[in-house]
């Protein structure tokens, strides 16, 4: 998660006087049995281990809320009172720089809090700040040589470094620039464009990897539902930096649960944890690749969350292939029927996330049982009978063959079985070549991340094939064992004519 350029020395020393920071906050509380240690050695940063056998319930720290870094204790929030109206009814406005304050969201609010007090040489902040990361393993700061590691990953696409940038020049730089003094102490000289950029990347990055919502009882992790990391969290009302609470490194099976009280948040221990074993935390049911994304790290626990996803337009030239009689005419009328439907329905998926099915962590934060490829996705079902719909209606004989419901199961799961396998190939290199080169221990290094990434998508290709070559073989043995009673799928008008 955190690469740390400086000495031991310096690392430890800054460990030390976050510490002392923290515990001289009103109402902070470290429990006597717990060590924040150095875990770099194990690619994980800074961590927090049991030095002493700790049993359930036990509070292992407190964080008082005017500690944390938001919008509510932001010196901010009095200097620029615009930033922090926009939600206000009526806060539209026709000057130019009110405009642009009004336009940050959470995400680049707390980007713009954040680099406040970093340029503050005196805030109240500043032993936390000195921990926090200065650089990250997330995929936003790999070379072009690391991406193509990550080969056809579903991952590539979200990562949206150019969206980040285009962000920060068009968001966060106006906004300093616009109001300087809230943002350099007096006789401070500004920073040079292109390094406030490079501190808005730092900040957006640590916001990604550490930030809390603080408004209610939250999910462990924001949703994952855009492209780009600077959306991931929007719409949410409040984030902040939650000093000591983001210290804790994370798992899919974890040992300590974040509790928000109206005046203080908690760590609390969800079952015994051993003398030397670390505290973790959860981020909640991610795949290696969107827990690389967000946070710069893989681990063997979180494989069975991957997902992998497949585009829609692999599985439609499956399709088309079955029905290679039609016209370029003909073709056409069935994409204006698919998209006359989804615009009605409000659909039109480009692509269809497969993933496994498995039970969620108990109470204690333990997993149970195995996590097994059960099916595909119910939207990608739903858009292949659309789109034979739409072939019956303009195929004319060759259409009326998908009156047979067998058939159409048939050609629904070949074309998806097709799909998969074109899926797969877009990889540079096979399942069996990665595997080859996959270790059991924990990657550190980025080559070594983006392999379990690729590996973990593959595998679940396959998991997926192999579901869907034994449906379509069973499918063909009950077609066939229906024909042979006579009992062949027909048009209902037919069938009550027999």
């Amino acid at each position: 998660m955190e690469i740390d350029g400086g000495h031991d020395v310096d690392f430890a020393r800054q460990t030390q006087s976050f510490l002392e920071w923290f515990r001289s906050l009103p109402g902070a509380t470290f429990h006597q049995d717990i060590q924040l240690v150095d875990l770099r050695g194990n690619g994980a940063g800074r961590g927090i281990i049991a030095t002493a056998d700790i049993v359930p319930d036990t509070v292992l720290f407190t964080i008082p809320r005017p500690s944390i870094l938001c919008a509510a204790t932001s010196p901010l929030a009095a200097q620029l009172p615009s930033l922090f109206n926009q939600d206000e009814p009526g806060s539209d406005s026709d000057d130019e720089n009110e405009d642009d304050d009004k336009s940050q969201d959470s995400w680049t609010l707390l980007i713009l809090i954040l680099i406040r007090e970093y340029l503050d040489p005196n805030s109240q902040w500043k032993p936390y700040l000195s921990i926090l990361p200065t650089t990250f393993d997330t995929p936003m700061f790999w070379s072009d040589s690391d991406l193509s590691q990550l080969q056809a990953s579903s991952i590539l696409p979200k990562i949206g470094r150019a969206s980040a940038e285009s962000m920060i020049r068009t968001r966060i730089i106006p906004t300093i620039t616009s109001h300087p003094s809230a943002f350099y102490a007096p006789g401070v000289a500004p920073l040079p464009e292109d390094q406030l950029i490079t501190l808005a990347h730092r900040c957006g990055s640590a916001i990604m990897a550490y930030a809390f919502d603080l408004e209610s009882e939250p999910e462990p992790t924001p949703s994952d539902e855009e492209d780009e990391w600077i959306e991931d969290r929007e719409g949410r009302t409040m984030l902040g930096m939650v000093p000591m609470a983001d210290m804790l490194n994370a798992d899919a099976s974890f040992n300590a649960h974040i509790n928000h009280g109206e005046d203080a948040l908690t760590a609390t221990a969800l079952r015994p944890i051993k003398k030397g074993e670390e505290i973790l935390n959860y981020y909640g049911p991610l795949g290696n690749g969107e827990l690389l994304r967000r946070y710069g790290y893989v681990t063997a626990n979180h494989a069975r969350h991957d997902v992998v996803e497949v585009p829609w337009t692999l599985v439609e030239a499956r399709l088309k292939g079955r029905f290679p009689g039609l016209t370029t005419e003909q073709w056409t009328s069935v994409n204006a029927y698919i998209k006359e439907h989804d615009e009605e329905e409000g659909e039109g998926d480009d692509s269809f996330v497969l993933e496994r099915e498995c039970e969620d962590p108990d109470a204690a934060g333990q997993l149970h049982g195995e996590a097994t490829f059960a099916g595909l996705p119910e939207e990608l079902s739903e858009r292949v009978k659309v789109f034979l719909k739409g072939v019956k209606k303009v195929a004319g004989s060759e259409g009326d063959a998908l009156a047979d419901k067998s058939l159409r199961k048939e050609i629904y799961l070949d074309s998806v079985l097709g799909a998969l396998q074109d899926r797969e190939k877009q990889y540079a290199t096979s399942l069996e070549e990665d595997e080859r080169l996959v270790k059991p221990e924990r990657p550190v290094e980025r080559g070594e991340m983006a392999l379990w990434v690729r590996v973990g998508e593959k595998r679940l290709l396959r998991e997926a094939q192999s579901w869907v070559s034994r449906e379509l073989e069973s499918g063909r043995r009950e077609a066939s064992s229906k024909r042979e009673r006579g009992e062949e799928d027909a048009p209902a008008a037919k069938r009550r004519r027999a």
